[in-house]
């Protein structure tokens, strides 16, 4: 493999759009998350909080019923769609088409979530960020992903990324499957790890932001929720993975001197996202 690009903030600096002095929520990108089951919902609210605190004028959650009363308390800026279902989701049907949508933190593999992933896939138009348990269902069904949009983004860490692309005895032999399964399905892999990695076809793409305090419990759900946001208000699928990496590795690193690695969770990356955007600004 050639020497990755770095994705630095000079590189960031030459893709970053500052928000409009006139904009208003209308025209800042409407993001739906499809997230949450019993027991999970903490994953669809901290993916819904992370949308918005990354610029996104509105966010719409879909979620089963039973996470009506979290979302609605936890983040009120958020809007709720419910399931029909109490407890994980069964038949995604949402009011009006968004700008981006994010599908799979927390929303298990039950048959009846397979099946709804399956039909929301073959009539979804806008762009696409795919986590999680929906990773995890698509890894039995590659195929799937041909119904996805082209540059569809795929967030999985490395036990998710085995299940796609199947075992690895190298460095070297991972990244040649990443690379063939991005060119296979027209995806963009965003490799989550120490450092992570973007993989779009033949180019590969390096983090240089972040540490190991983003090895933490929903760490993932919050960079779905960044990506997501970025998509929605109107970023290319590379421009959003490339940026949404950055901006989560450098909150961990703004925060690292107050939290240390040990007490770092995904909550203090939304704490500082406004530092991380505040140093692409300045």
């Amino acid at each position: 493999m050639k020497d990755p690009f770095l994705i630095t903030k000079e590189e960031i600096l030459q893709l970053y759009k500052p928000v409009n002095p006139t904009a208003h929520k209308g025209i800042q990108g409407h993001a739906v998350i499809i997230a949450g089951s019993y027991g999970k919902i903490g994953a669809a609210v901290l993916a819904s909080k992370a949308a918005l605190k990354s610029g996104c004028g509105l966010v719409t959650t879909f979620a089963p019923q039973c996470g009506y009363t979290i979302l609605q308390t936890a983040i009120p800026e958020v809007m709720v769609v419910t399931d029909e279902n109490p407890n994980f989701i069964t038949n995604i049907k949402l009011p009006f088409i968004p700008q981006a949508v994010a599908i799979g933190p927390g929303i298990g593999q039950e048959q009846a979530t397979q099946k709804a992933l399956h039909t929301f896939l073959k009539t979804n138009i806008p762009p696409l960020v795919l986590d999680a348990d929906a990773l995890n269902i698509i890894s039995k069904k590659p195929s799937w992903l041909d119904l996805s949009p082209k540059n569809t983004i795929l967030t999985p860490h490395p036990k998710e990324l085995e299940r796609l692309i199947g075992k690895w005895n190298s460095d070297a032999e991972k990244f040649q499957k990443t690379i063939a399964f991005s060119e296979k399905y027209k995806v963009i892999i965003v490799m989550k790890g120490a450092p992570t990695f973007i993989i779009h076809q033949q180019k590969v793409y390096q983090n240089t932001t972040g540490n190991a305090a983003l090895a933490t419990a929903g760490s993932g759900d919050v960079l779905t929720g960044i990506i997501t946001s970025l998509l929605a208000q109107g970023y290319e699928s590379l421009q959003a993975a490339q940026l949404g990496v950055f901006l989560h590795g450098l909150t961990a690193d703004i925060a690292l001197p107050e939290t240390g690695y040990e007490s770092f969770i995904a909550s203090n990356i939304m704490e500082n996202l406004g530092k991380a955007f505040l140093e692409l600004d300045n």
